[in-house]
C-alpha cells in the first residue's frame, strides 16, 4: 500500500490510535471516500465460510446456502490494524450484537 492513502498502522496517517474525519484521503475511482481504513465496515452479508453459492448480482447474500446471520461480515480493516488487512477482498465475520469503536457503517444515498 502506498503511504498516506488509509487510516491504519503504519499506513501513514496522522491520526495514530483514532479515526480520521470523513474526507481526509483521496476519492476511489468510483467517487467514495475513505473505503479502506478508519473503522471496519459492517456489510449486509451473512457469514458464509467461502463464496460458493454466493449472488452474482451484487445483492447481500443472507441465509441462503448456510449462511449463519448470527455473524455479520466486515470489510475493509480499521485504524489499528495493518495494511494488509485494507483489501476489499478481506473480510471477517463478527457477532451481529457486537459494538466497538473500530466498526461502523457506511452512509449511502443515491442521488438522481
Amino acid at each position: 500500500m502506498k503511504s498516506g492513502m488509509a487510516n491504519c498502522t503504519g499506513g501513514g496517517a496522522r491520526w495514530l490510535g483514532g479515526t480520521s474525519p470523513v474526507g481526509s484521503f483521496q476519492l476511489n475511482p468510483f467517487g467514495v471516500y475513505d473505503t479502506a481504513g478508519n473503522v471496519w465496515e459492517w456489510v449486509e452479508d451473512c457469514w458464509h465460510k467461502n463464496y460458493e453459492g454466493a449472488p452474482v448480482d451484487g445483492s447481500a447474500w443472507l441465509e441462503a446456502n448456510g449462511g449463519d446471520c448470527g455473524r455479520r461480515v466486515m470489510r475493509g480493516a480499521c485504524w489499528s490494524y495493518a495494511p494488509l488487512y485494507l483489501r476489499t477482498s478481506f473480510r471477517l465475520r463478527n457477532k451481529a450484537n457486537t459494538r466497538t469503536s473500530i466498526l461502523g457503517f457506511r452512509l449511502a444515498q443515491d442521488i438522481d
